[in-house]
């Protein structure tokens, strides 16, 4: 919010993005990511034969897949596959008798190794009278599910701190040493102790905050502020803000600058399902970095610390503050509530910058969380172009284009250059939910999405407007509308039923003066012009019986 971008070259508006990856593909993308880190020729060549061992493949093909991707990309990973691709070639029994040998053979202080279990079927296959049976290859790739199985259940403590030098411990068995800045982000949700409201006073509810921090500097260098619960789309929107350059407008009155901006060699979180989408992995593979999970809790402290500053610090001390006790929830929370997400973002932005990165950290000695990461720095960040981080804003239901290229989204409509020629199409918009005036149209090709144009809010164009105070606006209308009251609908709906049935046709008023035509041609009788002469000297006028209207009725007839 409050953001200028720089703007984007005409190049980069026709990049494409590959939006689905299969399971096969992101095997191979693990594997492309381990042979990228940089090592010596004789460790290059090793990992290149534990890459071909285990993807079934020959070195040769390896070196071909690394080639391609380096030329082309994500786009590299999508091959055509064979039908019977992970299927192994041998009987069921076969492949029983080897799982249940490993497992047996490693209860307790037993230990064997798939050596040992391909010489056991050797020795079965002697018993049995077979000459052909699985080789020691094969049974290594049977049991390589098992083994990896294994190892990420192991009970392995990241190795913190040694000295001056922080290492990091994943998922996966690996030691990651952070060297440098911009070297290992980590990134992680909170849920804030603070209600806030609408911009019309309605209480709002929490909002969720999701933080990106660099490991070596201990610096917030990204975050992302919203109502949307935790997901891969709110990851990407956080890391897609720290990324890029900021510049806040002088309404957020900063004195220091965020000055901090880049890619992370490696990504470093907990084991949520937002952290292990195909949406991550995908976002890592387009902007260079590689995804790594954590195994405990407890190796989370660097990127969970900061919340409970922001809570002692920042949060209690403003109105509407619940506390993280629910039973204990002051009973003046709801009732003091008056800050907008728009106006919490000005103040947590300005509570990041101009005191949390300017602080001391406990291990960094005498330089600010912002000094030690421009002083850890190798060399200056590469800047990456707004249209390659596309892939990091969220994505919206596909919407169709009207004629003339007009968009509706939020109860806004928007105009973009060129959508003309596509009316009638399906589309996806991206866009960032801080503010919405202005959207990002994508067109479905394939397993892609080919970037058409930017679109327009119309009668916004110099105003922002984020996503909650759009859905706010329209709740608001909504609600408006049901207490509008319904009497003087009820009441014209009478007056019409009242008109329409005194009120007759031209056929029927034709009819009723030939009627009385006639009967004034005629003379009236004796007993028939007392009667009349009875009448109209008599005091009190006739009673009529006034017609009465079920309103109940009418409301289900009608619909009101």
């Amino acid at each position: 919010m409050g953001e200028d971008y720089p703007s984007d070259s005409l190049e980069s508006e026709t990049n494409e993005i590959v939006t689905q990856l299969s399971y096969e593909e992101r095997r191979v993308l693990d594997v492309i990511q381990g042979l990228l880190e940089p090592c010596d020729r004789k460790t290059y060549g090793e990992r290149q034969r534990e890459a071909a061992t285990k993807l079934g493949k020959s070195v040769r093909t390896i070196r071909r897949l690394v080639k391609k991707w380096e030329e082309q990309g994500l786009a590299a990973l999508q091959t055509t596959t064979r039908a019977d691709k992970g299927r192994h070639r041998i009987d069921s029994d076969w492949q029983k008798f080897i799982i249940n040998t490993y497992k047996e053979g490693n209860k307790g202080s037993k230990r064997i190794s798939p050596l040992q279990v391909s010489m056991r079927v050797q020795v079965k296959a002697s018993e049995l009278g077979q000459k052909e049976y699985p080789s020691y290859r094969t049974v290594y790739r049977v049991l390589q599910p098992v083994i990896k199985q294994q190892e990420q259940k192991a009970n392995v403590r990241s190795r913190g701190w040694r000295g001056s030098r922080l290492s990091v411990k994943t998922r996966e068995g690996k030691d990651l040493s952070v060297e440098c800045s911009n070297h290992v982000w980590q990134c992680d949700h909170t849920r804030v102790d603070l209600l806030l409201v609408d911009r019309h006073g309605e209480i709002a509810g929490r909002p969720w905050l999701t933080t990106v921090i660099d490991t070596y500097s201990r610096c917030i260098v990204g975050i992302n502020l919203g109502f949307d619960a935790p997901s891969s789309q709110v990851v990407a929107l956080a890391l897609r803000h720290a990324i890029m350059p900021k510049q806040y407008s002088r309404e957020y009155e900063l004195y220091e600058e965020w000055g901090t901006y880049g890619s992370p060699e490696h990504f470093y979180t907990d084991g949520g399902k937002d952290f292990r989408s195909n949406h991550l992995q995908q976002i890592g593979v387009q902007l260079g970095f590689a995804c790594h999970l954590r195994n405990r809790p407890s190796e989370g402290g660097i990127v969970e610390r900061p919340f409970g500053t922001f809570n002692t610090e920042l949060f209690s001390t403003l109105p509407g503050y619940t506390g993280s006790n629910v039973q204990q929830r002051p009973k003046e929370a709801e009732k003091e509530a008056c800050i907008t997400l728009r106006e919490l973002d000005k103040l947590l932005v300005r509570f990041i910058v101009d005191k949390y990165n300017q602080s001391i950290d406990a291990r960094s000695g005498d330089q600010t969380r912002f000094q030690r990461w421009e002083a850890g720095l190798i060399a200056v960040p590469n800047l990456i172009s707004e249209r390659d981080l596309d892939i990091c804003l969220m994505k919206q239901t596909r919407r169709t284009i009207y004629r003339s290229g007009y968009i509706q989204f939020e109860n806004l409509t928007y105009k973009g250059e060129n959508l003309a020629g596509y009316a009638g199409d399906n589309v996806v918009l991206r866009y960032d939910p801080r503010d919405i005036t202005t959207v990002l149209v994508y067109r479905r090709k394939g397993s892609k999405e080919e970037f058409l144009a930017r679109a327009f809010a119309q009668d916004l164009e110099t105003e922002q407007l984020s996503l909650d105070e759009a859905k706010a606006s329209s709740r608001k209308v909504r609600e408006a509308g049901k207490t509008v009251s319904n009497r003087s609908i009820l009441a014209e709906v009478r007056d019409r039923q009242v008109f329409t049935t005194q009120k007759k046709t031209k056929k029927e008023r034709q009819k009723t003066e030939q009627a009385e035509l006639k009967q004034a041609k005629q003379p009236l009788p004796v007993e028939v012009e007392e009667e009349v002469e009875t009448v109209s000297t008599g005091s009190e006028p006739e009673y009529q019986m006034p017609e009465v209207f079920d309103y109940e009725q009418i409301h289900e007839d009608y619909g009101f």
